[in-house]
């Protein structure tokens, strides 16, 4: 199952054998507390930290499962482009109705007996928005968990827009109440992962995540899941100094050959990870004045779309959200320009 995601895009990650929680960090990670992204363990194929280490490489996945044939599977859903609804089933005490639907008032005269779960609030906001109840979507991918819960996976059809994680229980950001978000900043266990409470089970005959439908995106840029992505500072489009060329190409040059080694083979190559990755690089590069974004950014296009012909839309929002993301953080490349 690990290998099918990741052919499909999906970085994934183990979990610990019979548990729903990421497989535990090395010894050194769990006796340094340091930001989980400046691991060194990331670049040696150690899976620490969780979702901070999935992968779509395929050799690293086989390491990793050859290691701990038992382990599950979590896929991150921020690399992934995945928004998934995790509908609670667990017996809570109904709160206050003006926490059911986080900024949409119930009137009293609205019946509310009965309502027990996270099953419950979903439909009503379906309700209240005259739409189609996502529980009930046999357009995408529904997936019955062991505590009766249910993840009803969507695929966000705009890369650019980013959303966070959320708990449905949040008194600042949440969908509905036992109704959790797992986005960016989270992952969620696929499907077929057992554990000591049961297995996670299909169900319905879709096998993949359907788009995010565009009312759900708006109840959760409503709700204040948007993540607002820093757009890269302006810059003139100069050519940068001759003597801090070098240095940067001979860096991101061998990320630009990595990207277009994928055309060797249709799947399997972790080519979304690759380009990601060079892209990022030259979107850090780029800021720090040692790259021409624009020239850049047609290196990055040329490659992708060598590698990867029939998803030409794809590649390209996901070089100008890396080269956002790396414009963030501008660095130098070390040794000599």
């Amino acid at each position: 199952m690990a290998h099918w995601f990741a052919a499909r895009g999906l970085p994934v990650h183990p979990l610990a054998p019979g548990r729903k929680t990421p497989a535990a960090n090395c010894q050194a990670c769990r006796d340094r507390n340091h930001p989980p992204t400046d691991c060194p363990c990331h670049a040696q194929a150690m899976w620490c930290h969780g979702f901070h280490s999935a992968t779509t490489d395929p050799a690293v996945i086989d390491k990793w499962w050859a290691q701990e044939p038992r382990a599950g599977v979590g896929v991150s859903c921020g690399p992934a482009h995945l928004v998934v609804l995790d509908v609670d089933a667990h017996a809570a005490p109904v709160p206050d109705r003006g926490r059911l639907l986080p900024g949409i008032h119930i009137p009293d005269q609205v019946d509310l007996q009965g309502l027990a779960s996270g099953f419950d609030t979903l439909a009503l906001l379906a309700a209240y928005r005259r739409q189609n109840n996502p529980a009930q979507d046999e357009g995408t991918l529904r997936v019955r968990t062991p505590s009766g819960g249910l993840h009803i996976w969507y695929a966000n059809p705009d890369p650019r827009i980013r959303y966070r994680s959320s708990t449905g229980s949040s008194p600042k950001t949440a969908l509905a109440w036992q109704v959790d978000v797992r986005a960016h900043g989270g992952y969620i266990v696929a499907p077929t992962t057992r554990t000591q409470a049961g297995t996670y089970e299909p169900i319905g005959p879709a096998r993949q995540p359907a788009p995010l439908p565009p009312w759900l995106a708006s109840e959760l840029q409503r709700t204040g899941h948007v993540i607002t992505v820093p757009a890269p500072p302006k810059r003139p489009h100069r050519p940068p100094p001759a003597h801090r060329t070098t240095a940067a190409q001979k860096l991101l040059h061998p990320l630009l050959h990595a990207v277009r080694e994928c055309a060797l083979q249709p799947e399997g190559t972790g080519f979304t990870e690759k380009l990601n990755r060079a892209a990022y690089t030259a979107g850090g590069l780029a800021a720090a004045g040692h790259l021409d974004e624009a020239k850049t950014r047609q290196e990055l296009a040329e490659a992708a779309d060598y590698a990867r012909p029939h998803q030409t839309h794809r590649s390209h929002t996901t070089i100008d959200a890396a080269l956002a993301a790396g414009a963030s953080r501008p660095f130098h490349p070390k040794g000599p320009a």
